[in-house]
């Protein structure tokens, strides 16, 4: 949600991939992609993103504080990010999210999401469940 130089955004997908890896995750046995390169993200974001009220993303805590300490001048891209968070789970059906505690009103936000896309169009969506670590 903030401005990146090229070159350091490029970095950073670099740096992350390597991170990835050297916790094991053997790309022969999963699917590790660039999220950017796939513009279905983006699309649903958007479709989500229409039938998703702002005041409910602005009761959001991580909104408050990430405008707060911006401040107070948050982008839509801030504000949104949430719903985007939605469709990367949506977008793949997923029925179990593993999340921090700082991130479960943002998969509590993809669940609601789920039940009204669900309840306007029709069953779709799996309604994804946390997954807690104790650590």
């Amino acid at each position: 949600t903030m401005p990146k130089e090229p070159a350091v955004l490029h970095q950073n997908i670099l740096d992350t991939t390597a991170a990835i890896l050297a916790c094991g995750i053997d790309p022969k046995k999963c699917f590790l992609f660039r999220q950017s390169l796939v513009p279905e993200h983006a699309e649903l974001a958007w479709i989500l993103g229409c039938l998703t009220n702002v005041p409910r993303l602005l009761r959001l805590p991580q909104w408050k504080m990430k405008r707060a300490s911006q401040n107070n001048e948050g982008t839509v891209g801030l504000l949104t990010y949430p719903v985007l968070q939605a469709a990367d789970i949506l977008l793949y059906k997923s029925t179990r999210v593993p999340v921090g505690e700082d991130q479960v009103l943002h998969l509590e936000l993809a669940q609601d999401i789920a039940q009204h896309f669900n309840k306007k169009y029709g069953e779709f969506f799996p309604v994804p469940k946390a997954i807690l670590s104790e650590l």
